[in-house]
């Protein structure tokens, strides 16, 4: 028996390497290299498919299939398409397969779908199911590791959705290598991602996450699939975040709230609501903006705390803003703000635990830090927007109308925004003040 050849191959670039080294050749990545298995079978090539002209298509080319789950569809681009796969990492105990079982239940019951699992026993998801009070007859269960033998009772079945529970898990017989490894996740991920464009079946593939928080395995995996979702949650709260980080079919930065029950996921109407913990009476140091989250608006109140620096170093901490923008918006105030923070501490953050990444968070950041800075609350029913500049100037954001309007159906009545950001047909209920500099800004917010 001939003796099975080895090779190493890069997580983050799928890279080969004869040799293991500390950094990879391709992309330079320190320590990714990991150990895998070559086959020494010769594979017979199949018969390849021919070419179909572009008018011989069918008419149902933007068919999708409603999960019965609003916020996971608007995540998914507005529904589950044919012959998509996605990818759903997150934490160990996060609900993933939980959340995946309820969108089994509910996907339309002339769709057959098949829950592959390599991790429970057909008991353990039965009394999941009973908890969570689920019914679909439409669903087939199958344990195994199998994927050879899922693929076939899936075409065999004429299976339309198909659940993999986890990647990590399967194993191909064309592979010696142990499950989960660098050849066996590219082996499955790309027999699957091939057998679901064939033969116009959704597939839903569940991956595990390493400590970093990235799914594990090489990160060709996540160039194969058409869709990557993370689930995300806070150990002390009931509500968690399917984010979308890559979609071919809608915006790659939406997201979808889900709060837990004890009957299981339920989507959340209103996700401003949670980011926002107002109270009666104003204080200071916090604001509200308005961030913009794939296709929508989304309320988040921003807290800023200043105090005296004990050390020759002041602290500038940040939690859901960039922390070196913060120093740069800090450089900024007191060059055109005229406010010095040389020898105070600043720390802020995002209530709920939300991350924004665009820089339409700076003037509010602005606003809530001279707020703490100076003890004086905002003026009251205040929310604000918008990008600051070097030289002190407030600069336009896109989505300024969407915001304003999604502000005023808050019940906010005062906006200090951009001046290009200022919409030609005002909302009822709200006073815009367009803004042109910092300055301008921190006169109208303690005016």
């Amino acid at each position: 028996m001939a003796r099975a050849k080895t090779a190493y191959v890069c997580m983050d670039c799928g890279a080969h390497s004869v040799k293991w080294q500390g950094q990879c050749p391709d992309c330079a990545a320190w320590n990714t290299l990991a150990r895998t298995t070559v086959s020494t079978a010769q594979n017979t090539r199949p018969e390849g498919a021919a070419p179909s002209p572009l008018g011989s298509l069918s008419d149902d080319l933007g068919v999708r299939y409603p999960t019965g789950f609003t916020e996971f569809d608007r995540v998914l681009g507005g529904g589950l398409v044919p012959g998509s796969v996605v990818l759903l990492g997150g934490d160990p105990g996060v609900g993933k397969s939980t959340l995946l079982q309820q969108v089994a239940a509910k996907l339309p019951e002339a769709l057959n779908i098949c829950y592959a699992t390599g991790e429970e026993s057909l008991r353990q998801i039965g009394q999941r199911s009973r908890r969570l009070g689920l019914d679909c007859p439409s669903l087939s269960l199958l344990a195994d590791t199998s994927l050879d033998n899922i693929l076939d009772q899936t075409a065999a079945g004429g299976t339309g959705v198909l659940i993999v529970d986890s990647i990590q898990t399967m194993v191909s017989a064309d592979l010696p290598s142990a499950p989960g490894s660098v050849a066996q996740l590219r082996e499955c991920v790309g027999r699957i991602v091939q057998f679901a464009k064939q033969r116009e079946v959704a597939v839903f593939l569940i991956g595990h996450v390493t400590k970093d928080g990235a799914i594990a395995g090489p990160r060709v995996v996540e160039h194969m699939v058409d869709t990557v979702l993370y689930f995300e949650s806070d150990p002390a709260s009931r509500y968690s975040i399917v984010r979308a980080v890559k979609n071919r079919f809608g915006a790659s930065s939406e997201l979808g709230v889900f709060a837990m029950t004890e009957s299981g996921f339920v989507e959340v109407k209103n996700p401003s609501a949670i980011f926002l913990s107002r109270e009666s009476q104003e204080s200071a140091g916090s604001l509200v903006s308005v961030a913009w989250e794939g296709s929508r608006p989304l309320l988040v109140e921003i807290q800023a705390l200043v105090a005296d620096g004990n050390g020759t170093h002041p602290k500038r901490l940040a939690q859901g803003v960039d922390q070196n923008r913060l120093s740069l918006l800090i450089a900024v105030l007191q060059r055109h703000g005229g406010i010095s923070l040389a020898g105070d501490d600043v720390f802020v953050n995002v209530v709920g635990g939300l991350r924004i990444g665009e820089t339409a968070a700076d003037l509010p950041t602005l606003l809530a830090i001279v707020s703490s800075f100076r003890d004086r609350p905002c003026r009251t029913g205040l929310i604000s927007f918008g990008e600051v500049g070097l030289a002190g100037e407030v600069r336009p954001v896109r989505f300024g109308t969407e915001r304003v309007a999604e502000a005023a159906k808050q019940g906010f009545s005062i906006a200090i925004v951009p001046q290009a950001n200022v919409p030609r047909h005002k909302p009822q209920g709200i006073d815009i003040i367009g803004v042109r500099r910092l300055t301008e800004a921190l006169d109208a917010a303690f005016a």
